[in-house]
């Protein structure tokens, strides 16, 4: 893997605001367009980052924008709009920002006299709506997401806003993550914290079923399936997604705190915003929690390792009496996102670096948790119950009756991330697997899309000078024969070039050569994540 360097900084432009699309423009083909590859690449991200003269501070805080690549005949159309949300609608109506973001704080309103702006600080917390995060679908419908209570439904073929949702009107959980788990037939499954028995907080797995024969709305038999508790009581782990097998839940707890009762006091308090009421636990490293799916029922089993961030599940399976683990970490209880403020991701290169040297470390690991400990925690004591013959992973049974892992590494390099990782999601979800890919951050900056074989470790690249992509999403070819049997589609942009500056990039998943690029003669800001859809 050879490391770019970017001296010229074109990556500060996919930081900057843009315009939706009054129609979808044409895009340039070049190289040949499986004929098969019909659909729509749906990505969200970040598309306005200020509002008038006042600026958002963090990557998270953009307003929520929808992308689409249609493709068809093997001809490409693009096409773009900002999710009509209450914080975007509010923002454009009164020109500035209305609706704290993760990290911006909102002001009042200084039209209004200080007994009104006194009150204001007093009203409560005001939660953000802003779905930049990612983008799935429920039922036949499909919903833009960030994290908290709220998701919005979308049209994926006009891309107008439809509704905003409350989850908290179906379930228990003060919040979901932007990553859920979807089974063949539709089922959805989601993780968030919510307030458990005698006001202390817990985790809430939520089930929302396939599509229903009647056209109902499934969000509303969406339940809770099962709960795992916290290991602080008024401060919650920071969760951004969990792992499924097909028979168990996977959720890691890391030492990445919320601190509630700030939280919930600190909107009175002027300038404060959801960063602001993060802390990290140096002494309680990561705890790994196990559930049951069918029946859902939380397995006592103390899974313990060193501090560490997570934020993508690679994905987990079951094998000889052992749930595996691969995960995309960061070494250390330092939260990562401290250093993905736009400030610091828009420092010219040599700045970028410095930063990250300061940063906690990527790595890709890989944890092995061994079922049935009950059985042999007497006798076992002291020694590594993991017996896969295919992995350095440990798990050692300690006389306090937790259980130490110790993992297997499947990818490290110095500031060189493994990250938003993506697999043939659809036959090798929670199944034994080979093939990972994910976009490669060199530095915080995306420059490569990387294919990894998590049994040999061998790794594929595709990267261009001055070329920034997006998370790749594998798209299975219909006669495939084997894992890797398809493409993978990500969104380009190469901001030196004076014409068509961005592109969508279609790779052949089995060796990452290019197979087609469409172009268009627009600026493409940076997306977080998406779906491609047939």
């Amino acid at each position: 893997m050879s490391i770019l360097e970017h001296p010229a900084g074109g990556y500060k432009k996919i930081f900057e605001s843009c315009e939706e699309l009054a129609e979808p423009i044409p895009a340039h083909v070049s190289g040949k367009i499986p004929a098969w590859l019909t659909g729509s690449l749906l990505r969200m991200g970040p598309g306005l980052f200020e509002i008038g003269d006042e600026p958002f501070y963090h990557l998270f805080d953009g307003q929520a924008l929808i992308h689409k690549f249609d493709l068809k005949d093997g001809h490409v159309t693009y096409y773009r709009r900002f999710i009509r949300t209450d914080a975007y609608v509010r923002a454009m109506t009164e020109k500035r920002i209305v609706i704290t973001e993760f990290g911006t704080a909102a002001y009042p309103d200084p039209c209004k006299n200080i007994f009104s702006r006194f009150f204001t600080y007093f009203q409560g917390i005001e939660v953000t709506d802003n779905c930049l995060v990612n983008i799935y679908p429920i039922g036949e419908d499909f919903y833009a997401c960030t994290e908290t209570n709220y998701i919005t439904k979308v049209d994926p073929d006009t891309l107008e806003t439809i509704k905003k949702v409350d989850l908290c009107n179906y379930l228990s959980v003060n919040g979901v993550t932007a990553h859920p788990h979807t089974e063949p037939d539709g089922t959805v499954y989601n993780i968030g914290n919510c307030f458990g028995k005698n006001m202390s907080l817990a985790y809430n797995i939520v089930k929302i079923p396939p599509p229903q024969e009647d056209k109902s709305d499934p969000i509303e038999k969406s339940k809770v399936l099962v709960q795992f508790p916290s290991s602080e009581r008024y401060k919650p782990s920071y969760i951004h997604s969990f792992g499924m097998t097909e028979n168990y839940f996977v959720f890691v707890e890391t030492p990445v705190k919320i601190n509630l009762l700030k939280f919930l006091t600190s909107w009175s308090i002027r300038g404060t915003n959801y960063m602001d009421c993060f802390e990290s636990n140096d002494k309680m490293g990561t705890w790994f929690h196990l559930a049951t799916k069918n029946p859902g029922e939380y397995m006592d089993h103390k899974f313990r390792t060193s501090a560490f961030n997570l934020f993508h599940h690679i994905n987990c399976y079951e094998d000889q009496g052992f749930v595996v683990v691969d995960l995309c970490t960061w070494k250390g209880h330092d939260f990562v996102y401290n250093y993905l403020y736009l400030a610091n991701v828009r420092q010219n290169w040599e700045e970028v670096k410095k930063a990250a040297l300061r940063a906690p470390q990527p790595e890709v690991r890989r944890y092995v948790l061994p079922l049935d400990i009950h059985r042999v925690r007497d006798i076992m004591i002291g020694k590594n119950l993991v017996s896969l013959p295919y992995t350095t992973a440990t798990a050692v049974m300690c006389s306090d009756g937790t259980v130490w892992l110790e993992p297997e590494v499947l990818f490290s390099g110095p500031r060189q991330a493994f990250e938003f990782p993506q697999i043939n999601y659809k036959k090798y979800c929670g199944k034994n697997y080979t093939f990972a890919y994910g976009l490669g951050l060199n530095h915080f900056i995306p420059d490569r899309i990387c294919k990894l074989n998590v049994k040999s470790k061998e790794t594929w690249i595709w990267q261009e000078p001055d070329a920034y992509p997006s998370e790749p999403l594998f798209v299975q070819s219909p006669d495939a024969k084997d894992e890797d049997d398809g493409v993978l589609l990500s969104i380009v942009v190469k901001p030196g070039v004076t014409q068509r500056p961005a592109f969508l990039l279609i790779l052949n998943a089995t060796d990452l050569t290019e197979i087609a690029r469409a172009e268009v003669d627009v600026m493409i800001p940076v997306t977080l994540h998406g779906l491609y859809k047939p």
